[in-house]
């Protein structure tokens, strides 16, 4: 009997230990990373679409001339050809656009056109934000192109 009793007094024990949990244990709260620019302020891809817009558009050359007169005269011998792109949203844009042996980025302000003149022939990857979206188009070009953007 001692020992029914001593072996009832185990299992109770041991059953009795396996069911414990401690559920007062505090786990440290982790928040999710806020992404901080390198002044340390919040930062968002239109803040920093608009940070290089008005960097570039300080030192930007626009190609003006060139595209006009590759748009009015007969340019079907110019190695080069012109991309026009209309801005036609609230917000400011930059467009990047590179290709072979090409890499150029226009500033474009709201309701505003660039231009560049690239060579022709050749394919392009055309990319930028607009008002937190995203364009992005890679296109081979071989004559004027002309792309309107709005939000």
């Amino acid at each position: 009997m001692k020992k029914l009793f001593l072996f009832t007094l185990l299992i109770f024990l041991f059953l009795n230990s396996c069911g414990t949990v401690n559920h007062s244990i505090k786990r440290p709260i982790r928040k999710p990373s806020i992404p901080i620019s390198n002044t340390g302020t919040k930062t968002s891809s239109a803040a920093q679409t608009e940070r290089e817009y008005e960097a570039l558009i300080k030192v930007y050359k626009p190609e003006t001339a060139e595209v006009l007169n590759s748009l009015f005269n007969d340019s079907s011998n110019s190695p080069n050809v012109s991309i026009t792109v209309e801005n036609q949203s609230n917000c400011n844009m930059v467009l990047t656009i590179s290709g072979k042996n090409y890499f150029k980025k226009i500033p474009i302000g709201a309701h505003k056109t660039g231009a560049a003149m690239v060579p022709k022939n050749q394919n392009y990857n055309l990319s930028g934000m607009l008002c937190n979206s995203v364009y992005e188009k890679t296109k081979f070009i071989t004559n004027s192109f002309n792309i309107k953007l709005s939000n």
